[in-house]
Parts: structure tokens; sequence; C-alpha cells
């Protein structure tokens, strides 16, 4: 089988950087073996297919990167509203850095796959699901620690949270139809004036 300690974590990450750099419908389980450097009898060992493969490796994205991310950004020894700041920053970076890694803006691995196969991998779809909303939580319970700090006008969390999400999305959409990585500098500003924010001149620079 050869390097079977690390087989299944390249044929993982080589899942993701495909379909993030294509689609989950353009890339082929031979497409993934010959990226991952993994026999095809290898993959079959360890995965019975191309989306039982996806579902393993949208799990270890969240558990090793997103999530550390998202703890880190939102850590409630953060002001509330630092917290968003500091994470929409991270999203302007990781999508530049992708931009000039790969030559052309790449968007949101998880929302891209999730759009595509919403209503075709029950599996992979609810992965995806599942995995928005652990993610949305981290974006309410912010939104709630800053109404409790009487930084924001009174609103749903909840509501808002599902609002913050298609915000930036939205734009990450946006900018990659465009391939400008750019427009994301506006992402911070975009969601103090979504929350509703009490803005100081600090946190405009912050911005």
């Amino acid at each position: 089988m050869g390097r079977t300690s690390d087989a299944a974590d390249r044929l993982r990450q080589a899942a993701i950087d495909l379909m993030w750099e294509e689609s989950y419908g353009a890339v082929t389980i031979d497409d993934i073996c010959h990226r991952a450097d993994v026999k095809k009898g290898s993959f079959y060992y360890f995965f019975k297919s191309k989306a039982d493969l996806m579902v393993s490796a949208l799990e270890h994205l969240w558990k090793d990167s997103w999530k550390p991310n998202l703890d880190q950004s939102f850590s409630s020894s953060i002001d509330p509203l630092d917290r968003f700041i500091i994470y929409l920053g991270k999203v302007h970076d990781l999508q530049a850095e992708a931009r000039v890694k790969y030559g052309k803006m790449l968007g949101c691995p998880v929302c891209s796959v999730g759009s595509e196969v919403s209503t075709q991998e029950a599996d992979v779809a609810g992965t995806i699901r599942d995995i928005m909303s652990r993610k949305r939580r981290y974006f309410e319970t912010a939104i709630r620690d800053a109404l409790a700090a009487g930084v924001i006008e009174p609103c749903d969390p909840a509501e808002k949270a599902v609002a913050f999400m298609g915000l930036i999305e939205g734009l990450i959409a946006q900018a990659r139809i465009m391939d400008d990585p750019g427009m994301l500098r506006q992402l911070p500003e975009m969601a103090l004036n979504l929350l509703r924010a009490k803005v100081t001149p600090a946190l405009v620079a912050k911005a």
C-alpha cells in the first residue's frame, strides 16, 4: 500500500484541495489518488466512495482548521466586536493568499461544495449543513455578548447570526466571481453596520 500511516490524511487533503480548486462533480477518485500519490486500491481500503471521503475530509477540515481558528478569533477573553474584526481580517487574508497561490479566487470550499451537492449527495450535504450550523453558533454567541455589553443595538441574536453569515458568504461569492479578494477588505466595516454597532473612532480604525 505504501506510506499507509498518512495515506488517508493525504487523500483527505487532496480531496479538499481539488474540490476547492475545481468542483465536486469534476473531480474523480483517480484525480484524488493522483494528487495524494496513493494507489486506487488503497483508496478503497480507507473509503467506500468519493462521498465517504468528502465527509471525512470536511470533518477533518473543521477539526484541524476551522474550529481552531474560530476558537482563537471568538475567544470570550476578546471584546465581542473585536472578535468579528479579527475573524473577518483573516477571511480576507486567506482568500488573498489563495489568489496568489492558485492564480484565481477560490471562495469558501465548504459553501462551494455545499451549493453544488445540496440536492445530490445527502451525506456530504448533511455534513456541510452541520458544519455551517456549528460556525454560526460562534457568531450568535458573540452577538449575545455584544448585546450584554451594550455595544450593539437590540436584536434577535439567532436571526442576526444568520444575516451575518449571509453577508460573509455572499461577499466571498461575489469576490470569487469578480476574481478580486480586495472586495473582502470591506467586510469588517460592513459587519459593524449590519450589527448596528455603537462605533467608536478606535473601533473604526481597527475595521
